[in-house]
């Protein structure tokens, strides 16, 4: 399939840098939730992933769902960036009227498969479109990136449980773990631990990668599953990851760049791209 960017990296950088602008301009939400899974994103995009801009309906492409709608700012830089849709369009994210709302949305907006916000519900739907796949004898695949958080949720454990039953080996879920939910860490909320051992006595493949590392994200992607069942793959990732003052800093999880703040992240992100 055709795409604008093939380089993951250059695609990364892109979507962070029009999030740092969107969350700046609307005084919205999630920027570190967003810089958290923006090489995660871009991997699908630029690597991965079946589609075209042109026919954002073409029945053989993949479909990708973002069950942490929170951080949609993502999807929608990645969906501009690609060709969805034009890029000056991103400066409408969250205004009244606009259709790039704060949680991703498929209403009126090409590429997005389904609209999220309600966190657990995004992987159920992921399975539900691979299992009619499977009864379609269709070849896409299905990506739900989720949340480490978010795995509170009993739906996320009912659809493991549900999606080993029918060997869904077309889903592949990528969890943002980056360690921190709201305004805390998870182990302080839920904890997860022993996470991988979780899922895999659930019955899924399981790999564990650096979620910033494009290489490492790209294989486990690529990787052929012959084991007849659906895949997690857990992204160790950096929440606020690209801009020195967010990284690990809980305060962002709610707070948008403005004033200094917003000339600091800018700065350092073109600094970066040198």
């Amino acid at each position: 399939m055709e795409r604008k960017i093939t380089d993951s990296k250059e695609l990364a950088w892109k979507i962070r840098r029009d999030a740092i602008e969107m969350t700046h301009l609307s005084n919205g939400s999630h920027i570190a939730s967003i810089l958290s899974l923006a090489d995660i994103i871009a991997v699908l995009y630029a690597k991965i992933m079946r589609y075209d801009p042109k026919n954002p309906q073409l029945e053989e492409r993949d479909r990708i769902i973002l069950s942490k709608g929170h951080a949609g700012a993502a999807i929608y830089a990645a969906l501009a960036e690609e060709g969805f849709f034009d890029t000056e369009e991103l400066k409408t994210h969250y205004a009244n009227g606009s259709r790039l709302s704060g949680h991703v949305s498929h209403k009126n907006v090409p590429g997005v498969e389904f609209s999220t916000g309600s966190l657990g519900h995004g992987l159920s739907v992921g399975a539900g479109m691979a299992f009619a796949a499977k009864l379609d004898n269709k070849k896409h695949k299905v990506y739900v990136v989720l949340g480490d958080g978010e795995c509170d949720e009993g739906s996320i454990w009912e659809c493991a449980l549900f999606a080993n039953q029918y060997k869904l080996d077309n889903l592949v879920a990528i969890i943002d773990s980056n360690k921190m939910q709201s305004m805390d860490y998870c182990e302080n909320t839920i904890a997860l631990e022993p996470f991988a051992e979780k899922w895999k006595t659930f019955g899924w493949n399981v790999k564990e990668v650096d979620g910033h590392n494009h290489e490492e994200l790209e294989k486990a992607l690529l990787e052929e599953n012959t084991m007849s069942k659906p895949t997690v793959i857990i992204a160790n990732t950096i929440k606020g990851k690209g801009i020195s003052f967010m990284e690990n800093n809980i305060v962002w999880h709610y707070r948008a760049p403005q004033g200094e703040d917003y000339e600091k992240a800018v700065k350092e992100l073109e600094e970066a791209r040198k």
